[in-house]
């Protein structure tokens, strides 16, 4: 599958882009929702045999307007891009937030971005989307400039799961109460955290347990505990244990993350891994001994390879 077009800049759009289908939002995480709504963008697309464009924001448009209360994101722009490829998106605009954009009110953004840049034909978005200025601008306000400018408007209800609407709020909540499997079922891809391979004490080793010690983007993470899942190196995954804690065996109390995979035993400092979370296996807590300890990574191995 080729990847979906990630750009940047607006003045660099190419024509295949314009006169397409758009959904704009941040779509933290690509989720189930997320999914619903993005088949509808595609089909769209695929009627007027264009494009079919997600526009999000880079970073958070709360990070300049509330920085002390943004979210921790649940994907990065790149990861994000692969997800909305899965899902059939032919290309992502990233927009680099910035004071100017915020301050566009709902008839300026409409006119000079949607309209303008990108000579939009379609729009499908859901029914609690606001944009523009204070958020001022409405779904009702945007069917008013559809209908003035010829536009489509396809308003697609949010998804409900077990009673309770698919949100990135609700997953993240999940994630850091340890409900990495509950938070799965409600993403369209494992959860995943990336980041660089960085020097340990190099005990795992000699336990028999080699380990990465993980130096992970700024993302949502689970509680302190052992958890099941895989890892990616290069293109190649493997099953993988992951610890996120200290080692009081060791009278350590530093917070580290640590991935054992499976089938791989060299050092891996300054490689990028991706860590995807599949299920909580237990605590961290105190042995009494080494082989104790031991005996325990081996029961936690079993159980990833057996995931």
């Amino acid at each position: 599958m080729t990847a979906a077009a990630l750009f940047r800049n607006l003045a660099d759009l190419p024509r295949w882009l314009q006169a397409g289908a758009v959904s704009i939002g941040n779509f933290d995480g690509v989720h189930v929702g997320h999914a619903a709504l993005l088949e509808r963008l595609v089909a769209r697309a695929r009627a007027l045999q264009r494009a079919a464009v997600v526009f999000t924001f880079d970073p958070h448009p709360a990070a300049l307007l509330c920085p002390d209360a943004v979210p921790p994101p649940l994907t990065w722009t790149e990861r994000k891009v692969e997800l909305l490829t899965a899902l059939g998106v032919d290309a992502v605009i990233a927009y680099p937030t910035d004071w100017a954009i915020l301050s566009l009110t709902a008839d300026e953004f409409f006119a000079r971005i949607l309209r303008a840049q990108l000579d939009v034909r379609a729009l499908v978005e859901g029914p609690n989307f606001f944009f523009g200025r204070h958020r001022r601008g409405t779904i009702a306000y945007l069917a008013r400039l559809c209908r003035q400018a010829g536009v489509e408007l396809e308003v697609v209800e949010p998804l409900q799961v077990d009673g309770d609407y698919v949100s990135s709020s609700r997953i993240r909540e999940l994630i850091q109460a340890g409900q990495v499997g509950a938070a799965d079922q409600l993403l369209t891809q494992p959860y995943r955290v990336q980041g660089e391979v960085v020097r340990g004490a190099g005990r795992g080793a000699r336990l028999g347990f080699p380990t990465a010690n993980l130096q992970p983007v700024g993302m949502v993470l689970p509680p302190l505990g052992v958890y099941a899942g895989r890892a990616t190196l290069r293109g190649a995954t493997f099953p993988a244990a992951i610890h996120i804690g200290p080692n009081p065996t060791f009278r350590e109390d530093r917070v580290k993350f640590e991935i054992h995979m499976v089938g791989i035993d060299r050092p891996l400092y300054g490689e990028t891994l991706a860590v995807d979370f599949r299920d909580r296996l237990r605590d961290i807590r105190v042995f009494d001994g080494i082989e104790e300890l031991q005996e325990q990574l081996r029961r936690d191995v079993e159980a990833v390879v057996r995931l």
